[in-house]
Formats: structure tokens, sequence, C-alpha cells
């Protein structure tokens, strides 16, 4: 039985504003709380170099690394393939130069873990400045 016949019902509404109040408040929230992480740059500073000078260039430590894993250093074949090895071997190159840039020629073939030792046994031996020899293609060329 229905004694309600000529009441109207009204819809029921929905107020927004104290969910917008909420949503506003989290979004402040979690803006003051978030930390910016800034992630860090291989940095890598090249000496420079005029080309009508040569004594200006720095001394170098050439440092080849095959496909195989094989190293040589200025020319002579390390001994083993650990860092102890390369360390003593780039500490001997090393004599008499005054702060010489390692220089790194890896194949392209070699493995990650093989430049990355030289890398370590130049951090080892003291030596702060290393930089990686490349070749450019024909279609990289302008």
């Amino acid at each position: 039985m229905n004694f309600q016949r000529g009441l109207d019902r009204d819809d029921p509404e929905i107020n927004l504003v104290p969910l917008i109040d909420v949503l506003l408040v989290i979004l402040i929230f979690l803006m003051v709380t978030t930390t910016y992480a800034r992630f860090a740059e291989l940095q890598i500073n090249l000496p420079e170099a005029k080309g009508d000078s040569a004594k200006d260039a720095p001394a170098h430590i050439s440092v080849d690394v095959d496909a195989s894993g094989n190293y040589r250093i200025d020319n002579a074949a390390v001994g083993g393939h650990d860092v102890d090895a390369l360390v003593a071997a780039m500490t001997t190159a090393g004599t008499g130069r005054k702060e010489p840039v390692v220089v790194i020629s890896a194949d392209a073939q070699s493995t990650h873990q093989s430049v990355v030792r030289v890398m370590d046994a130049a951090r080892r031996a003291g030596y702060n400045r290393v930089t990686f020899v490349t070749q450019t293609t024909v279609s990289d060329s302008p």
C-alpha cells in the first residue's frame, strides 16, 4: 500500500565539493612529500689539444682489448686476465709520465666485463682520466 501517492520524490544529489577538497589535499600532500632524485650522469672530461702543437698533447697509456679478452698495454701483452695484472702493467707503463690519459681501444665484440676490468685497473693504479677510441661509420658522417 502506497500511502504517499502525491508526494514527489527528489533524486539524491551527490555534493562534489567535499570530494574535490579531499583530492586537492591528497595531491598537495603527495607533492610535498615526494622526493625528486637526480640520477648521476657519466661525465668524462676529455683533454683539449691544439692541432699545431704536439708538445701540449698529454701522455697516454694505450690499452687494447680484443674479442677474446686479451689485453695489450702500450703494445706489450699483459700476462693475466685479472685486475691485479692490469694494475701492475699500467703502473709500469705510466712510470715517468705526468698524469697520463688511459685510452681504451676495445673490439666491438669484446665483453663488457673486460672493459670494466680495464677501468677498474686504471682507478686502482691512480689514473683518473679515461677515454675510449671509436670509429665512425659511413652513415654516421655528414
